[in-house]
């Protein structure tokens, strides 16, 4: 599969079957696609929380309205802010390690489509829940979490607006 049939055919799954997701797979996404990923500054201040544990599971979910379908894992994209705004100021902190994350969690998503995974971008969770429920240190915040694992049904795809791009210059009004 080239890469364009990747970006086309991943899918935000939301359903997954109750099947396991070896740590070792879960580990390549992380460390073969996740740090692949560019860094503002070079600053590589990504944390990366692999959870499979089922009771962590059921906590996360309750602290996460947007985590549905019982994925068997979850990757949690942390941020080092101590790390973050060093190495980027208050741009890395409050810009850059938005950014930093949700590269990391592009790439992880096309691996894992690749692999025949399914995977779904969540921001929507408690974020001082989860770094109580994770046992992370104040510095380490989490900024997405990543739902994994093998989709219940394949996903449709929803239909794209084409008329999204100009060269140059904003098209002025026809009035």
């Amino acid at each position: 599969m080239d890469i364009l049939e990747l970006i086309q055919g991943r899918r935000s799954i939301r359903a997954y079957k109750p099947d396991h997701v070896s740590e070792d797979t879960l580990r390549s996404l992380v460390l073969d696609a996740g740090i692949w990923a560019p860094s503002g500054g070079n600053a590589q201040a990504w944390r990366f929380a692999i959870i499979t544990n089922s009771e962590l599971l059921l906590k996360i979910q309750l602290i996460s309205p947007g985590l549905m379908g019982n994925a068997p894992a979850v990757i949690a994209i942390c941020q080092d802010m101590a790390v973050r705004a060093h190495k980027g100021g208050d741009l890395g902190r409050d810009y850059l390690s938005i950014a930093d994350s949700s590269m990391a969690a592009q790439n992880i998503m096309l691996a894992a489509h690749a692999l025949g995974l399914g995977t779904c971008a969540i921001a929507s969770f408690h974020r001082r829940g989860m770094q109580q429920i994770l046992g992370l240190p104040a510095e380490i915040v989490p900024m997405l979490l990543l739902s994994v694992g093998i989709p219940a049904q394949p996903a449709r795809a929803p239909t794209r607006e084409k008329d999204v791009m100009w060269f140059n210059e904003y098209p002025k009004s026809a009035d």
